[in-house]
């Protein structure tokens, strides 16, 4: 299953100075051409990156990179929320895979929490939570992949607004609190309403973090 892709930051950063961002100078034209459309933004979080993988008989897990090595602890929790005899029958049900059928499913989030990156703000254990879902080659909405959330009983990133691309940038150069507890978000991703994609191919997500206005 293939590893997620690249969230581009949404502005270009200076080649010295520890490559502060350049306001205004953005990273990809289609955020400029798309900067007045309306996008959805999610609270970002600070962890690593998680994918779970069902191919209709057994839940594997992965991090980042095939070879990327995950804590134990962390492992630990991932077969606590997936792999079970109840959330493999779960998976069986919400993604019916025919016998032979070369699609696969894979649920991408973040696991987090204390020992990950600054994780202990948002829990004193580790867990996970989902941000994108991929079957066979397609990516699912977020109103379905809320609907997965959901039927699995686990948490999704939240939505913290809607608007233009200036306005998200607003929204985390002052500071916004986080959906986790009393501190200030690490920021947000950022996607168009509707599922496009660069001239390359490229999804098109971006993404603003609070420690760049700082």
């Amino acid at each position: 299953m293939i590893t997620y892709h690249k969230i581009q930051t949404m502005f270009k950063r200076e080649m010295k100075n520890n490559g502060k961002i350049i306001i205004g100078e953005w990273s990809l034209p289609e955020f400029e051409y798309m900067k007045n459309n309306e996008w959805v933004f999610t609270e970002k979080v600070d962890g690593t990156n998680i994918r779970v993988m069902w191919n209709g008989k057994s839940v594997i897990f992965g991090g980042k990179t095939d070879n990327a090595q995950l804590p134990m602890d962390l492992i630990t929790a991932l077969q606590n929320m997936f792999d079970n005899t109840p959330k493999r029958k779960l998976f069986a049900d919400i993604f019916p895979l025919k016998e032979g059928e070369q699609t696969e499913v894979c649920l991408y989030g973040e696991g987090y929490g204390a020992g990950i990156q600054k994780g202990g703000i948002y829990r004193p254990d580790k867990s996970f939570v989902l941000f994108d879902v991929l079957v066979g080659k397609y990516w699912l909405q977020r109103e379905d992949v809320e609907n997965i959330a959901s039927k699995l009983g686990i948490d999704i990133v939240p939505v913290v607004g809607i608007g233009t691309l200036e306005q998200g940038i607003e929204l985390v150069r002052k500071g916004m609190k986080s959906n986790w507890g009393d501190f200030i978000s690490e920021g947000i991703v950022a996607r168009p309403r509707v599922e496009l994609r660069t001239r390359i191919n490229d999804r098109l997500i971006t993404k603003i973090k609070y420690r760049d206005f700082i």
